[in-house]
């Protein structure tokens, strides 16, 4: 068995024993990250001295027989580059971007108070806007279940490095299912908590308040763990896997929310599992109509571009970007701000109507993507960035709706296709129930494992 066989709390519980080093396991990361990151695409940055840095200080901690350790002690945890990091280079995806910060993000300053390790920045597309993660600065993210396949973005390095056992467990960040989709990929649990639960600040939210921070593992209990960590609360979510949540009232539906488009049959094989698994258990599975109308879509775009539009740079920074980013700025900077206010404003209208739509259902079950992991390049289109959009929309029509909600969605590799592939399911629960959504979570875990399977390059 190698380290990267270990699970992040299995190996946080062999360095407290001092059966491993935190400095050998980030070693270990380090030397694998450089040997197969060109293939992989999962770090921007590989941080070599900061790593092992804290993993000695990780280390003295344990030596000193410090009895207040966290959940994750001098586990290896890579920073996605769309998080300021202290005295670390951070690009945010962009060749316009090439700024080392003087303060930490208040989730990276959570991580390093946990004493968990920084072996790296992550990779993601140009300031996290497409679903793909094909950014100018680095090498493309792959899933390594295929590597002519995209891992999927923004969270795309974050969830190659996990699946591709570069790191155990990974931060990202989601404003319309950027943890959710390379999850489901890359055949990991991702989670989006409940707006607000993690700090994104020191910076303010971008308009709508759509982005969280959230967690990429290939384990519920990991995620958990990594979640606890960065919310405070430490090890509370571990310890609520094993809650008994109930006789639960669950609503699913499978049609597409923000675009028209057939899902693809494997899809719906994995979404109907765990559908049936559920009413095995004696929960109430009921089908439910999609709670957002196609209407609220242009009230998310105008929101999302006027992000785009939000972001300071200047006249020669802002004619070297992407065309799909310099696309959304342009319909940013087009809109009045009391454009963008009224469709803040509607874009809650229609999220409270949905949320009332559902307030009868303890979980709502999705599948997480409509097709399966598109191939690099697939969706992306230089030439014509509404043509890209319309495509990202087709791929990932089931994320974004809870950015709008503000609700907890967790994604589970529940299904595999004959070739390999991973097929996530999305589970929705009510706002801040993490623990009873996680728990839900474990025990379908426990009834569809996937632990054991590994991508070869593993």
């Amino acid at each position: 068995m190698s380290l990267h066989d270990l699970t992040a709390l299995e190996q946080a519980q062999a360095i407290r024993r001092r059966e491993v080093s935190a400095v050998e396991l980030a070693r270990h990361y380090l030397e694998r990250s450089h040997h197969l990151n060109e293939t992989v695409g999962a770090f921007a940055l590989i941080a070599d001295d900061l790593a092992l840095e804290q993993a000695r200080a990780a280390d003295e901690a344990v030596a000193e027989g410090r009895a207040d350790l966290s959940v994750l002690h001098g586990v290896v945890v890579p920073i996605k580059d769309l998080n300021q990091t202290r005295g670390l280079r951070t690009r945010f995806g962009s060749i316009t971007m090439d700024v080392t910060p003087d303060i930490d993000d208040d989730v990276v300053a959570r991580l390093r108070e946990a004493a968990t390790v920084m072996t790296g920045k992550t990779t993601t597309p140009e300031f996290g806007f497409p679903c793909y993660t094909e950014s100018d600065i680095g090498p493309y993210a792959r899933t390594p279940w295929d590597l002519t396949l995209m891992a999927g973005g923004s969270s795309g390095g974050a969830a190659t490095a996990v699946a591709s056992g570069l790191a155990p467990v990974a931060q990202g960040s989601d404003g319309g299912g950027s943890i959710r989709i390379p999850a489901s990929c890359c055949g990991l649990v991702g989670v989006k908590p409940t707006r607000g639960l993690i700090s994104n600040g020191p910076l303010p939210d971008g308009p709508g308040s759509l982005v969280v921070q959230g967690a990429l593992a290939r384990t519920v209990a990991d995620a958990a763990a990594l979640l606890g960590v960065m919310a405070g609360s430490d090890d509370a979510y571990v310890r609520g896997l094993t809650a008994d949540v109930g006789t639960l009232r669950v609503g699913r539906y499978a049609a597409p929310v923000i675009a028209e488009t057939t899902p693809d049959p494997e899809v719906l094989v994995g979404w109907d599992r765990v559908s049936t698994l559920l009413e095995s258990w004696g929960h109430e599975v009921v089908d439910v109509d999609v709670p957002l109308p196609l209407s609220a879509v242009p009230h998310f775009e105008r929101v999302w571009s006027a992000a785009a539009a939000g972001i300071p740079l200047s006249a020669a920074q802002a004619g070297r970007l992407r065309p799909l980013t310099a696309w959304l700025r342009q319909r940013g900077e087009e809109l009045s701000e009391q454009e963008v206010a009224a469709a803040i404003r509607l874009m809650g209208d229609v999220a409270s109507a949905a949320l009332e739509a559902t307030s009868g259902y303890d979980v709502i079950v999705t599948p997480t993507l409509a097709h399966l992991p598109a191939p690099i390049g697939a969706l992306r289109d230089d030439v014509d960035p509404a043509a890209d959009f319309e495509a990202q929309k087709r791929f990932t029509p089931y994320t974004s709706p809870y950015n709008m909600t503000g609700q907890p969605a967790v994604t589970l590799p529940v299904h595999w296709t004959d070739d390999g592939l991973p097929v996530g399911v999305q589970l929705v629960g009510r706002p801040l129930q993490e623990a009873r959504l996680l728990a839900l979570a474990a025990r379908v875990e426990e009834a569809l494992p996937w632990i054991h399977r590994h991508p070869e390059i593993w």
